[in-house]
């Protein structure tokens, strides 16, 4: 019986953050009420309460739900092939995050803190941004710099450098496809630009 009641809490909790995803990517998340999320879903605001402190908690359970670490990406990568070289591995782990960013579920999330979610109460997006920004930096850098080390880096571009370089690229990648996501295909444009880029970084 504990482990249906858990399973069954769960299933709620899943329900709650797929109607979440639904109204916000609808209305944007300061117009949305937990009642609205809860009606939803088919439940209680009481239900809601149950497995969020408020709309913040659940707004960033939400986000979490499709953040994607670029070190675990890398891990996937390196796991596939642990001989491939640092700059390959950026690459390689990039287009599995273009390809993970096309699923359905992904665009409306990441569409949603972008460019539906404003300043409210305990829900700052700026620095949900940033911080994801940061922590992707910070894992990325680290892997241009090995690859300084093993000398595929291009002299006149530092590890700094050539992060800063993709996550341009990346960031204005993902803000041109989410203002009109069928205009074209993420992975397949955003490959195009990241192999071109690692080519010009490469020694």
């Amino acid at each position: 019986m504990a482990r249906k009641t858990k399973a069954e809490a769960a299933a709620t909790r899943e329900a709650l953050l797929d109607a979440a995803e639904e109204v916000f990517f609808a209305k944007g998340v300061a117009r949305t009420s937990l009642e609205q999320i809860a009606r939803h879903a088919g439940l209680t605001r009481g239900a809601v309460y149950w497995h969020f402190k408020n709309k913040g908690d659940l707004f960033m359970a939400l986000v979490q739900r499709v953040r994607m670490p670029f070190q675990s990406l890398m891990e996937e990568v390196s796991n596939a092939d642990p001989t491939v070289s640092p700059l390959d591995a950026i690459r390689l782990a990039c287009h599995a995050g273009l390809n993970r960013l096309e699923q359905p579920s992904h665009q409306r999330i990441l569409s949603i803190l972008l460019h539906r979610c404003e300043f409210f109460s305990d829900i700052n997006p700026i620095e949900m941004q940033d911080e994801i920004a940061e922590e992707c930096f910070d894992e990325m850098l680290l892997v241009f710099q090995l690859a300084q080390q093993q000398q595929l880096l291009r002299d006149d571009i530092t590890p700094e450098i050539a992060t800063r370089l993709m996550q341009s690229t990346l960031g204005g990648l993902f803000h041109d496809w989410l203002r009109n996501p069928d205009a074209f295909s993420l992975h397949e444009r955003g490959g195009v630009l990241i192999d071109a880029l690692m080519a010009m970084l490469h020694r």
